[in-house]
């Protein structure tokens, strides 16, 4: 790979005419969106209405039935593509091995310098607070404990994105803080953030502009303060509210 392409955004990413079936049901239809260079972007919407599945389609970890997923990068490798992106799950996937080597792992993944693997690591650990515990297993780690460690790898890797998918479901007040505090810091440093969340306030807190799915559908995509005070349409109101919508 040369500097030029070395040089080059990963980022806008485009999305024409998204569609994902499973066994003759139709999951995702006609899903078109861009994601620029920078912002936050929070997806919203009731259980089921595609936000894990949007995310894991622009991640590369599904691919559409139909239509396409297009990065400013689309005329080098997969692997480049992929190296230059993270996702954090709603439940960390971590090894069973010691928080220092989950990251070490991740670091060799994508091509890292053996030499440089261990500082760079360590210096992930340290920025979210898990230096002392290096050594210890990841999976013996309490829950918010996982999600900074699986930060702290995504952080080592330096993405020009970041999918985060519920991170702080099931989190401890402190826990979804220190969190949230890491996402600031990815942003502050250059990452462009896409997040799912069912919390309305912590998606009225870290969003610049809000997608809102429905049954598969792009439903409202507007900047976070008009979706928040003056949403289009019905159901989005109705959801913001907290009522139950299908």
């Amino acid at each position: 790979m040369n500097d030029m392409t070395i040089a080059r955004k990963l980022l806008p990413l485009e999305l024409e005419n998204v569609c994902f079936w499973h066994r003759n049901q139709v999951l995702l239809k006609d899903i078109n969106l861009q994601f620029g260079v920078s912002g936050r972007t929070v997806l919203l919407g009731p259980n089921g209405a595609g936000k894990s599945l949007l995310m894991r389609l622009c991640h590369g970890l599904l691919q559409p039935s139909s239509g396409d997923v297009r990065w400013a990068l689309n005329d080098v490798s997969g692997t480049t593509v992929r190296r230059r992106q993270a996702m954090v799950f709603q439940r960390p996937v971590l090894l069973r091995r010691s928080a220092l080597a989950n990251i070490h792992h991740a670091l060799a993944l994508h091509g890292v310098k053996r030499s440089q693997r261990t500082r760079l690591a360590m210096e992930a650990l340290e920025r979210f607070g898990l230096a002392e515990l290096h050594a210890r297993p990841a999976r013996v780690l309490s829950g918010g404990e996982q999600q900074r460690l699986a930060l702290a790898r995504a952080w080592a890797l330096q993405p020009e994105i970041l999918f985060l998918d519920e991170p702080t479901s099931a989190l401890d007040p402190a826990a979804v803080k220190s969190v949230e505090e890491a996402i600031t810091a990815f942003q502050a440093r250059g990452t462009r953030i896409v997040m799912s969340t069912h919390d309305m306030g912590q998606a009225r807190r870290m969003s610049d502009d809000v997608v809102f799915l429905l049954r598969g559908r792009v439903h409202e995509h507007a900047p976070a303060p008009i979706f928040f005070e003056s949403p289009r349409t019905a159901e989005a109101a109705a959801f913001i509210r907290g009522e139950l919508i299908w």
